[in-house]
């Protein structure tokens, strides 16, 4: 969480997971952290190109706003390049955004549907990019939200990236599955997870493609501490936001967050994280969510304890795991 830490510090403890086993990386595209607390908001794409120089596993933005802050196209272009520079490496995670991020730019910051429909749109466009810039030639677009003049990426490697879409709700899924390379999706009882995956299923197979041979990822929040008291702690002081029982896609200001976090609670945060000094608990839960069908997950450890959790977790969780 680049909310979290330092850039340089994101780097060498991206470095130092891939040394105790873990194989690949997510990064947040956060402007803003959610609450002041968390202290960081580094550009993601500068971190990405120095993630991928330290690593050897996959790494991507997740998720990606191509709607406000930045151009389709402009987004297109980063990822074109980390894809060049790292080939088969990085893939490219898109949603619609949040508006702690997003409203910085001064526009007028719309409803659910409407952000939907620009990152679908924005999705179309770096598909189009892609496609055409692999294949030598130049491409335009003209749609509701977007314009781009004719154009094609100059830095193209031979395979595009994968072109993950984030979503929580079935419409969305299944809307990603028709459209997108992969899903992206946080932690939700098994039954709604159940239900995306099938939509997600529904939606690849209307496009004529097989949705078990698409990645299927996941973002799992969690907190490990030596004592649960510690995880709970870490979890109500750096990650409030975990336990907030409403959506914070509206919200601006990590000040005016903060504000709402003072009413967050131990119990906030039953259903929504593990929290837990037991590894085996953590395993536990990672492995439903792995029979459950998805190929992919990324674990975030919400509290600053990162090299004493990585190396816990390298020892004994991942080993007990199964695909």
């Amino acid at each position: 969480m680049l909310e979290q830490f330092a850039p340089s510090d994101a780097v060498t403890l991206a470095a130092l997971a891939e040394s105790h086993g873990f194989s690949g990386v997510m990064a947040t595209d956060h402007f803003q952290p959610w609450v002041p607390q968390q202290g960081h908001a580094s550009f993601v794409w500068s971190v990405l190109g120095a993630i991928g120089e330290r690593t050897e596993g996959d790494f991507g933005p997740g998720v990606t706003t191509p709607t406000f802050r930045t151009h389709p196209a402009v987004i297109a272009q980063a990822s074109a390049t980390l894809a060049a520079m790292y080939p088969g490496r990085h893939w490219l995670g898109i949603g619609s955004g949040e508006a702690i991020n997003e409203h910085i730019v001064g526009q007028y910051w719309p409803e659910a549907p409407e952000r939907i429909a620009r990152m679908f749109e924005a999705v179309e466009i770096i598909r189009k990019l892609f496609t055409a810039s692999v294949a030598g030639r130049d491409v335009r677009h003209s749609g509701p939200h977007f314009t781009m003049e004719s154009t094609r990426l100059w830095t193209m490697p031979a395979v595009a990236p994968e072109v993950l879409i984030a979503t929580a709700g079935p419409v969305t899924a299944r809307r990603a599955g028709r459209v997108a390379d992969g899903l992206i999706t946080t932690d939700a009882p098994i039954e709604r997870l159940q239900t995306l995956m099938t939509r997600f299923t529904e939606g690849a197979k209307e496009s004529g493609r097989d949705a078990t041979k698409m990645p299927k990822v996941l973002q799992l929040h969690l907190s490990w501490a030596p004592t649960d008291e510690d995880a709970m702690r870490n979890a109500v002081v750096e990650w409030p936001n975990g336990g907030m029982r409403f959506s914070r896609s509206d919200i601006r200001s990590p000040f005016d967050l903060e504000q709402i976090a003072r009413s967050v609670r131990p119990e906030d945060f039953d259903g929504r994280m593990v929290i837990s000094a037991d590894p085996d608990v953590h395993r536990a839960h990672i492995q439903r969510h792995l029979d459950l069908g998805f190929d992919r997950i990324y674990l975030h450890n919400v509290g600053r304890n990162q090299a004493e959790w990585l190396e816990v977790f390298g020892r004994e969780v991942l080993p007990g795991l199964r695909a």
